[in-house]
């Protein structure tokens, strides 16, 4: 007999079970008394998927579909799901072209790279199976394989991506998951059978699959899907030129680094990049009437490096850009509103003294000298220390915040006279063909460095607040991304790779008591299969650099 306490509602219930007996035992067991459904169980500070026994862990607590590690949980095994059932409807020669991509909103977009028919016919053949599946709640199986026989079977099944991406890790063993049949390789945790997930739509979208699935703020709810053509042109532009540079996956990259090619490929995608600011650079100059050209995006996408660099593009077509950070019009410190947890709210429009903005740059426009603020984040007040401002003929004003696609930002200001532009760190690199890179997860590690660098933040401290930050960029930035004149996609495919130095030891340093070390051992995980490399090659005003140092620019 196992003797356990059940976290339930902040109280410990003690409760004693056989031997045998697995979490999902223990799990439905409580379900009931709980309103979102269980996803894992966390013991001691380790998850454990359901289907594992429990082996005598003291404490328990679980992880629900709403939380994120339980959200990933679901849209994991969701994804094994499908690509089972198009394993089956298709075959396993064309199935294993079809490659998992992008996420767009609440959907997963999957390419097909054979010139295979994409009908109605085909998606409700596959949506059957799916039910099919789930409808016989299917088991999921899960066992070491050694590294050897791993490879023979990746080989088998045309999964050449996780070979690749296996030839560079030291572990003996590989964790397969087998659902009915249908083994593949995932990076993190998969619910006990497919009878969990209870919502889904599949669909074609442009040339592909998408799989549409509930979001973790509102797990019992099957969202609308909003096409978002300007994000998946800018993610499909940015994937066909590290393709056509032959980097798709952190295997192509690792291969790329052992041949000694990185400096190389740094200095191509910095020129890229560039080449990408110069194009949005002549968009605005050649649009007549923009003076207000205004940049927005979530946090860690380099906004602060894109906006000089953008500046010194607009130099060289005649413009004399000024700088201008909507945080220096914040309201003060005592008219700062609060969230529900009673923490000031630097994040909502009405922390930034709107109306005066308006006015200021509506004085501009009208060839007026105004007053520049300066915001003391010490005292937490605006203020004036005699900067002044006055546009000419050709001054142009490269404005940087989180509400700038926001209208109602600039509600004062003519439409011609704004160009909006939208910047995040959008990762198209994937771990092999199946497992996708969250874009969010570059960011959250570009965030970490930066803050322990230039704000002595910890990365448990980071990692606290990255929730509250990402609630913020859901409600005050993505609405608005498809308002954009233009994207600007801030990731660079070797970065990760220079970031694992400065993460690993940050996040190494959190202790297995504190309730961010589960998020802590998974971004080491995921760190751990890149090489590294040193940043000596990366130049002084790439955005990198205003993450780990280096930069040419204030940042």
């Amino acid at each position: 007999m196992i003797q356990l306490k059940v976290l339930v509602n902040g109280q410990h219930i003690e409760r004693e079970y056989p031997d045998n007996t697995t979490y999902k035992e223990i799990a439905e067991e409580f379900q009931p008394r709980f309103d979102q459904k269980i996803a894992l169980v966390e013991a001691d500070g380790k998850l454990r998927e359901l289907f594992k026994r429990a082996d005598g862990k003291k404490e328990i607590s679980f992880i629900f579909y709403n939380d994120l590690t339980g959200h990933r949980t679901y849209v994991r095994t969701a994804m094994m799901i499908f690509l089972k059932a198009l394993d089956d409807v298709l075959g396993n020669e064309i199935a294993s072209t079809v490659r998992v991509k992008y996420k767009i909103g609440p959907a997963y977009y999957c390419a097909k790279e054979n010139n295979f028919e994409l009908t109605a016919e085909l998606i409700d053949k596959i949506d059957a199976r799916m039910k099919e599946i789930i409808a016989a709640d299917v088991k999921l199986m899960k066992a070491p394989y050694p590294v050897d026989k791993a490879m023979e079977f990746f080989d088998e099944q045309g999964m050449n991506d996780k070979q690749e991406l296996f030839r560079f890790r030291r572990s003996s063993f590989i964790n397969i998951y087998d659902l009915d049949g249908y083994k593949d390789y995932y990076y993190g945790y998969m619910l006990p059978s497919a009878g969990y997930i209870d919502l889904y739509k599949l669909t074609s979208y442009e040339d592909g699959f998408l799989l549409i699935l509930p979001t973790r703020e509102d797990p019992k709810t099957l969202p609308e899907f909003k096409p978002l053509p300007k994000l998946l042109g800018t993610l499909k532009a940015s994937d066909e030129w590290a393709r056509a540079f032959g980097i798709s996956t952190v295997g192509d990259l690792n291969a790329r680094i052992c041949n000694g090619h990185e400096s190389d490929l740094i200095l191509v995608e910095e020129a890229s990049q560039e080449r990408r600011i110069a194009e949005i650079a002549r968009e605005v100059n050649e649009r007549a009437g923009v003076k207000f050209v205004m940049i927005a995006g979530p946090s860690s996408s380099g906004k602060t490096s894109f906006a000089n660099r953008l500046s010194i593009q607009l130099r060289t077509l005649g413009k004399i850009p000024h700088l201008i950070s909507v945080d220096d019009y914040f309201v003060n410190r005592d008219q700062t509103p609060k969230d529900a947890n009673g923490d000031y709210d630097f994040e909502c429009l009405e922390a930034i003294d709107v109306k005066q903005f308006n006015q200021d740059m509506t004085d501009l426009l009208q060839g007026k000298t105004i007053k520049m603020p300066t915001y003391n984040f010490k005292s937490g007040k605006r203020e004036y220390l005699g900067n002044t401002m006055t546009l000419g003929a050709e001054d142009i004003l490269v404005i940087e915040g989180i509400h700038c696609l926001n209208d109602k930002m600039s509600e004062l200001l003519p439409k011609e006279s704004k160009f909006k532009i939208y910047i995040s760190a959008l990762t198209t690199l994937n771990i092999d063909e199946h497992n996708r890179i969250p874009t969010t997860d570059g960011r959250l590690l570009r965030r970490i460095v930066r803050d322990a660098r230039t704000r002595g933040n910890s990365a448990q401290r980071t990692i606290q607040m990255w929730p509250s930050v990402r609630n913020g960029e859901e409600k005050n930035i993505f609405p608005y991304q498809e308002s954009a004149d233009a994207m600007f996609n801030s990731s660079l495919i070797y970065e990760l790779a220079i970031i694992k130095t400065y993460a690993e030891p940050l996040l190494f340093n959190i202790s297995k008591e504190e309730p961010e070390y589960i998020e802590a051992k998974r971004l080491l995980k995921f760190l751990s299969y890149f090489l590294a490399i040193s940043n000596d090659s990366i130049p002084n005003n790439s955005l990198c650099r205003e993450f780990v140092g280096g930069s040419c620019f204030r940042v």
